[in-house]
């Protein structure tokens, strides 16, 4: 009991208080970085003005804990004020975050509610003065307007949330924050008090909410994050790796497997693609493609995009013939788009780079396509290898059947 009475009272609140400080802070820290990152998105600008608002209002919620403090309307008048603007303005920023464009949520409705609830609270205040003009009591300040316009603010948000991401956990925390509005409505003009776990329920949930706000952000940064490490490593339109981090995967996977193979394959007639289909049409074939190769080399090597046209799948795996999949890619292009591809094949070979490796399958790829086009060419060094194995097998079988 005693510790109930101890987070219904002034301890509680500022406890509370500072928790949902650290939180801000650590969220005004983040939202600084998305800025420095991002800075066309002027969305993180907004929040980084916000956040010290719902840091000041606050304070002055911790310095109402003091008795000497307490007594002063205008600090409550501020405070309420200043939590109900921060609310709807953290909501649009939220919102705008995580709302798809398609959406195009605008901040005119969000504009009209600030200048509503500064309105509201200005026609009370008008109507009744001596809200401002004596010391607050034993009872709490009450500005029931603005705490009603505070309720149905919340559910007009709560009810706009069409094409959302995150709608879930965006809807808790309004619900959180809805829950933390009726307690308060609750303990002030119902109980006037006498409810210590009402009382308890208006410190703690603003901490609850403000975590779900914390989550959010910190969930849209991590993906902000995967995004540009994305985007540092594939080729934007194919979606395959981009030259330089292939060559940094088979570099990685030569390593570990010893022996790697590349495949280097380029469309047939791309030009004349282009030229009499159009960029939009070239662009969707070359997708297509590169979707083959990746589908090919999944879970035995790796695939990318050299440029252009010319793309390129690595088999790493053991036991796994790159002619084989090679003739399958080859062999699923022709069937499945509307172009062909010419393919050669180079093995690495002790002392190779993966530059070297990759030359040599574009000199085989050069000989498929000036030998016919739509077919596989083994580079030279490939067809030593497999003969000198082919010729290692017979004599194996000599050896088994003499034996």
């Amino acid at each position: 009991m005693m510790i109930l009475q101890g987070l219904a009272g002034p301890t509680g609140q500022t406890f509370a208080s500072a928790c949902v400080l650290t939180i801000l802070v650590l969220m005004l820290f983040m939202a600084n970085r998305l800025y420095k990152s991002y800075r066309r998105n002027r969305i993180y600008l907004l929040l980084m003005f916000i956040l010290p608002i719902i840091m000041v209002q606050q304070g002055i919620v911790i310095a109402l804990g003091s008795p000497s403090l307490y007594q002063y309307p205008y600090l409550h008048l501020l405070s309420s004020l200043l939590g109900l603007l921060s609310f709807i303005i953290i909501n649009f920023v939220f919102m705008k975050l995580y709302t798809q464009p398609s959406s195009r949520l605008k901040g005119f409705p969000f504009l009209f509610m600030s200048l509503g609830a500064i309105i509201i609270a200005g026609i009370q205040v008008a109507l009744a003065p001596e809200l401002l003009n004596m010391p607050v009591g034993e009872e709490s300040f009450s500005m029931l307007a603005l705490d009603f316009y505070g309720l149905v603010i919340n559910f007009a948000i709560f009810l706009n949330l069409r094409g959302m991401e995150q709608r879930f956990h965006y809807s808790a925390s309004l619900i959180i924050f809805f829950v933390y509005q009726l307690a308060n409505v609750a303990d002030v003009y119902v109980f006037h008090g006498g409810v210590p776990m009402l009382a308890v329920l208006t410190h703690l949930l603003p901490v609850i909410y403000y975590t779900l706000m914390f989550l959010l952000l910190f969930e849209w940064v991590i993906e902000r994050l995967l995004m540009t490490f994305q985007s540092s490593i594939t080729d934007g339109l194919t979606s395959l790796y981009n030259r330089r981090h292939f060559n940094k995967k088979a570099e990685q996977l030569l390593q570990e497997y010893k022996r790697v193979a590349i495949i280097f394959c380029d469309i047939d007639n791309f030009k004349k693609l282009n030229d009499t289909h159009g960029h939009h049409k070239a662009d969707g074939v070359l997708k297509q493609v590169a979707e083959i190769i990746k589908e090919e080399t999944a879970g035995i090597g790796a695939a990318g995009r050299y440029g252009g046209e010319e793309l390129l799948g690595l088999v790493a795996a053991p036991g796994i013939k790159p002619e084989t999949v090679a003739e399958q890619i080859r062999s699923r292009v022709e069937h499945e788009t509307m172009v062909t591809v010419s393919v050669g094949v180079s093995i690495t070979h002790e002392g190779n780079s993966i530059e070297e490796v990759v030359r040599q399958a574009d000199e085989a790829m050069y000989q498929s396509k000036t030998s016919g086009k739509n077919k596989v060419t083994l580079h030279p060094s490939l067809q030593r290898s497999r003969s000198r194995s082919d010729s290692g097998d017979k004599a194996k079988k000599k050896a088994k059947v003499s034996g």
